[in-house]
């Protein structure tokens, strides 16, 4: 996935439903649709209580699956509502063809789990189960006697690849305790390979400039306004932020990475 700025203020509704095709083009520009395979994700910014958007744009997806013959199934569609305001006013209910749509702390979305309080701990718990699953077939080749070098090549293709999902979006905004867990998993796999191997947080440092690079290269990425570079043409400007979540999320943390470089 990739990153999304969290807003400073007001609320942001999610609603994740399933269709074959969708080729609709949104009208707000407070509402943004992301479309992966048959997964959709409609995001709505919700700003001093007007879901007027939102809600407009929920109805003419109804609208436009029913004109081009798609069916949407209200049994799996969900919708999660993020909000740190300190006062919060209950939101009205969605409907989805009269069928009420059913709110969630959490949903997964490309294999990472999303929570209302955006924190990443089920994320990071997640990973390091499927892992440590597989350190199990690790140990069996290296009772094979197979070689340092290829048991690191397993390791980065089958181990790493898991650890390292998504990092980019969820490491800046870790936990210490979590971080530390991580990287257990990584120590125990150097143990079994009797080699070092790459730190997560080297991994995370790597590919975050990695992305970035990217991004700042490609005028047509919506983040490509994000790195601008100060006058001098050395630094990027950093983004002001409020909130340890949005100082820790992929955009401020990038810009920090390549300030250092």
């Amino acid at each position: 996935m990739g990153a999304v700025r969290e807003p400073e203020e007001g609320s942001a509704r999610g609603l994740v439903y399933r269709a074959d095709k969708l080729g609709m083009v949104l009208i707000h520009h407070s509402v943004k649709l992301i479309k992966f395979a048959d997964d959709t994700t409609l995001i709505g910014l919700i700003s001093n209580g007007d879901e007027t958007a939102y809600r407009r744009e929920v109805a003419r997806l109804v609208s436009w699956c029913g004109h081009n013959n798609l069916q949407l199934n209200a049994q799996k569609t969900v919708e999660m509502i993020v909000d740190f305001r300190k006062v919060t006013a209950p939101l009205p209910p969605l409907a989805l063809m009269d069928s009420p749509i059913t709110i969630t702390d959490s949903f997964r979305f490309l294999g990472t789990t999303i929570t209302r309080d955006l924190k990443w701990e089920p994320t990071i718990s997640s990973l390091i189960k499927k892992a440590q699953q597989r350190m199990f077939f690790l140990r069996k080749l290296r009772k094979l006697k197979l070689p340092p070098r290829m048991l690191a090549q397993f390791y980065t293709a089958i181990i790493e690849s898991i650890l390292t999902s998504s990092i980019t979006v969820w490491f800046a905004g870790a936990t210490v305790r979590d971080r530390l867990r991580l990287q257990r998993v990584v120590r125990a796999a150097e143990k079994v390979i009797g080699c070092r191997l790459p730190s997560i947080q080297d991994l995370y440092i790597s590919r975050t400039r990695r992305c970035a690079g990217r991004i700042t290269a490609d005028p047509s990425h919506p983040g490509h306004g994000l790195f601008s570079p100060l006058p001098s043409g050395r630094r990027l400007r950093s983004i002001r932020t409020r909130t340890s979540r949005y100082t820790n999320s992929f955009f401020p943390s990038a810009i920090r990475l390549l300030n250092t470089k």
